[in-house]
């Protein structure tokens, strides 16, 4: 469980599991500051689709370093470049300071030679699952960059959820927990902004597949987001995995649910970035 008291010890033992970097990333860091986890394809010599990976730890811990086999994975298998980005976490750095790095990751990705910018995804999981909604929103907002997809695994949208009741099915977040990682994250800031599920408008977002187990804390909320975004136009695949837990796909990356739970995200950035080309 994660709280004030346990968050320094947390995120020193989450500092010992770092190891060397794999062959074939690098590790960079942007003019904005922000840093970057590079994956490139091999043997790609025209601009081709990209992804912006968002990692998790309920916006207070984590780093892009711990996602390395899974961006790997995805550049394996589809042949895109992927981007894992390094942002600041709360409770040090709030909203929106999280978010504007993953806004500045997007913009410099997409601005590679080797990127076709009408061809970049955006994606996380837990907590940049979050941040990929919010920065969908930020990019439509903004008008700049416009991901042709937002990919959401147990994405954490709604700070409300965190003073639901306790579920003894639920694993590695709780209630508890939750309510830390959002009033760490959110600080002063308004949550009718910061907070994508709060949000009125969600019109004009990229199409979205959304992903999360029957016992983890946020499957209520996905459905949720899931059911306004189609109620927007927006569409939206949908993969719930019956008795899974948060996280399960990391925890067990080798169990056939989470096979088959990397295989439905595979499709859907499949086809979203061969649409777009």
């Amino acid at each position: 469980m994660i709280g004030p008291r346990s968050l320094r010890l947390i995120r020193a033992l989450s500092g010992l599991q770092r190891g060397k970097k794999p062959d074939g990333v690098e590790a960079l860091i942007l003019r904005s500051g922000v840093g970057v986890r590079l994956h490139r394809p091999v043997g790609v010599s025209q601009p081709g689709p990209a992804l912006l990976w968002i990692h998790g730890g309920g916006y207070v811990i984590g780093n892009a370093q711990q996602d390395d086999p899974l961006c790997h994975r995805f550049t394996r298998d589809l042949g895109i470049t992927v981007a894992a980005v390094d942002y600041r976490l709360a409770p040090e750095h709030p909203y929106p300071a999280p978010l504007e790095d993953c806004y500045s990751a997007l913009t410099w990705l997409a601005a590679l030679p080797a990127v076709d910018p009408a061809r970049v995804a955006i994606g996380g999981a837990s907590a940049g699952g979050g941040l990929t909604a919010a920065l969908a929103l930020l990019a439509r907002d903004r008008g700049g960059v416009t991901p042709t997809l937002q990919l959401l695994a147990y994405p954490m949208l709604d700070d409300r959820s965190a003073f639901g009741p306790e579920n003894p099915n639920y694993r590695l977040w709780s209630p508890k927990s939750n309510r830390f990682g959002w009033a760490a994250y959110l600080g002063n800031a308004d949550p009718l902004v910061a907070v994508p599920a709060r949000r009125d408008d969600l019109s004009g977002l990229p199409p979205a597949w959304i992903g999360v187990g029957t016992n983890d804390l946020f499957h209520d909320e996905d459905l949720a987001y899931a059911e306004r975004l189609t109620a927007a136009g927006v569409p939206c695949d949908i993969e719930v995995v019956q008795g899974a837990f948060h996280g399960f796909d990391q925890i067990m990356p080798k169990a056939g649910v989470s096979q088959s739970f990397f295989a439905s995200q595979c499709a859907s950035l499949r086809s979203a970035l061969a649409a777009a080309s």
